[in-house]
């Protein structure tokens, strides 16, 4: 496979792009992280269609309870991509969304999701993503 250093940068880019719009508050930011027609499921099991709705239900997050709060993720530091074809690839990533009143932030917000990410007129976008809590195995723990 050739060299995909500049396609992993610009992964490693869309996943620091989409936390800097998590951080600002800003849905319509957020949402260009992803295709028009992308699939996002929420840890609560929520299942967001499309580029418009996944803006808009964060924008009204990032206005009332998530408000102030600060995303991290793994990807945006070393994305780790499984190429599937020269412009899909799978991303597993860890990230927590930290509360901005740290005393009621219960510190167990850390989660891991699986992002398909694929090229589209010379852009990485996010177009499926699934997300969900962090759990202990049975018999161990869970490795970051």
């Amino acid at each position: 496979m050739k060299n995909r250093k500049s396609d992993i940068e610009a992964i490693r880019r869309l996943f620091a792009d989409m936390c800097e719009a998590w951080n600002n508050g800003d849905g319509p930011a957020f949402g260009q992280c992803f295709t028009e027609d992308a699939d996002y499921v929420t840890f609560m099991g929520h299942h967001l269609r499309g580029r418009s709705q996944i803006a808009g239900v964060h924008q009204q997050l990032f206005n009332g309870p998530l408000k102030g709060s600060r995303l991290e993720s793994s990807a945006t530091e070393q994305p780790h991509p499984r190429f599937l074809s020269p412009d899909i690839a799978i991303i597993l990533a860890t990230g927590e969304a930290a509360l901005a009143n740290g005393a009621a932030d219960p510190n167990d917000r850390g989660s891991i999701n699986t992002n398909v990410v694929m090229k589209v007129d010379g852009q990485w976008k996010i177009t499926a993503f699934h997300n969900c809590r962090v759990q202990s195995m049975p018999g161990g723990q869970f490795q970051k």
